[in-house]
């Protein structure tokens, strides 16, 4: 009986190509907070609904977790804060940083900003670099 070695070696590169193709996880701002916590529910109210509408929301969607739910796997490398509102920017799944608290709209808006530059700049689309040409 003759054992033919390539098949297992097709599954290894089959299983590696997979990978390779894999989305690098995009940047997201994780914000934890806790049932009752005031400061969230500010935040909720005055930044919440236009986050998403932002360059700064495009860039870094927001992700929210309660600090007494088990952690998703995903976010288990980063420390989870007892303090709430915490926003924690994380791109690739690494921590760039971290905002504890809400100090009010204009100091969480500069705040932030400060931790976006943090993140790489993002790639030219080629529809960019047409609309940069004209």
């Amino acid at each position: 009986m003759t054992i033919n070695a390539t098949v297992p070696m097709k599954i290894v590169l089959a299983v590696l190509a997979g990978l390779w193709i894999l989305p690098v996880k995009a940047a997201e701002l994780v914000m934890m907070e806790q049932d009752g916590c005031v400061w969230c529910e500010r935040w909720r109210a005055e930044i919440g609904p236009i986050y998403p509408k932002t360059a700064e929301g495009k860039r870094a969607p927001l992700r929210v977790i309660n600090i007494f739910d088990p952690v998703p796997d995903d976010l288990r490398q980063i420390r989870i804060d007892r303090f709430t509102p915490t926003f924690v920017l994380i791109d690739g799944g690494v921590e760039l940083g971290r905002i504890r608290g809400y100090p009010g709209d204009e100091l969480f808006w500069w705040l932030l900003s400060n931790l976006i530059k943090k993140l790489p700049e993002p790639a030219e689309t080629p529809a960019d670099e047409t609309a940069s040409k004209t």
